[in-house]
């Protein structure tokens, strides 16, 4: 199985945040927020695994500012850690104010996925080809988190 580079990542562009995904305050809802992180987030583990993944787990999502209706919702989700069968992806979100011409961090979030093939068993994942310090530091973070939430279990 070959390594696959680390700084591989993807960017999801939610066109616009209207009205149905935001709340009394006019901004987004943090459970649709939260449904775009794991979908972005899904697609870079899909895209590394090149096979069916499932959310194992979403943990340490951080709220910073709103993303207010008729901003432009953008988020980046990159893969920090692989193991056996499951991976972690970092995904980040910013806003965009385009009537002020301004980008704004929003939120960030942890997630888990587990790789399965087609018949729902166990697959394993392509390990990250670890080619910088930055690399090897999100490998390294991505592990001692993974051995706190086991141990969490």
């Amino acid at each position: 199985m070959n390594a696959k580079p680390a700084s591989a990542s993807v960017t999801i562009k939610h066109e616009l945040v209207l009205p149905s995904d935001s709340n009394t305050l006019g901004t987004a809802f943090g459970g649709s927020v939260m449904g775009w992180i794991d979908i972005c987030a899904a697609i870079a583990a899909q895209r590394h695994c090149e096979s069916l993944v499932v959310t194992a787990s979403m943990d340490a999502v951080h709220f910073h500012a709103p993303i207010r209706v008729g901003m432009t919702a953008i988020l980046t989700a990159r893969v920090n850690a692989t193991f056996n069968h499951s991976l972690e992806v970092g995904v980040e979100v910013e806003a965009e104010d385009f009537s002020v011409g301004e980008r704004k961090h929003c939120c960030s979030a942890l997630l888990t996925f587990t790789a399965i093939s087609p018949d729902f068993k166990l697959k394993k994942v392509p390990p990250l080809l670890l080619e910088s310090d930055d690399d090897r530091a999100r490998q390294a973070a991505g592990e001692a988190r993974r051995a706190h939430r086991l141990a969490q279990r």
